[in-house]
């Protein structure tokens, strides 16, 4: 039997929790991320010119998708699927958000360029269609809803020496 820590070398996307350091799921794709500060136009006080200033009111995230991927925890299962109502009652985490590493492989397998996502909510879960004609891995894709990001750049094996 093949075990899902297996199946990650494939993907380019690895998923971690925060403080787990553990990868919990694998992608092959991810998207959405973008980050759009509001802002108002004003003149300073002491501006003699005239001239309007731009002013950052609000940061507004985009969800993020991972897709094309598999999860290989049950326990991040439990906490995505945890955010949604049950049969009987709302959704039943207590700690829905959680911050989440997005950690890019390079062709090597290496870490890459770090997305840590922070607040993440799991607000999407799809399995992709899955035919029992056809020899195929099982593909999953989850959406998140974040309210903070940070990118972080590991210094290559390579520029170490």
């Amino acid at each position: 039997m093949i075990e899902y820590r297996e199946l990650f070398k494939a993907f380019r996307f690895l998923v971690e929790v925060e403080n787990g350091g553990v990868s919990v799921a694998a992608f092959a794709q991810f998207s959405g991320v973008k980050m759009e500060v509001q802002t108002l136009q004003a003149r300073a006080g002491n501006d003699a010119r005239g001239v309007q200033d731009y002013i950052p009111v609000m940061t507004r995230f985009s969800p993020v998708t991972l897709s094309k991927g598999v999860v290989g925890d049950n326990e991040f299962l439990d906490w995505l699927f945890s955010a949604a109502a049950g049969s009987e009652s709302g959704p039943s985490g207590s700690n829905l958000r959680r911050t989440i590493n997005v950690v890019a492989l390079d062709e090597r397998g290496r870490r890459g360029v770090t997305w840590s996502l922070k607040n993440a909510m799991p607000i999407g879960y799809e399995l992709a269609p899955m035919d029992g004609g056809r020899s195929a891995v099982l593909s999953e894709s989850l959406t998140f809803a974040i309210t903070g990001m940070e990118r972080i750049t590991h210094p290559s094996a390579d520029s170490a020496r």
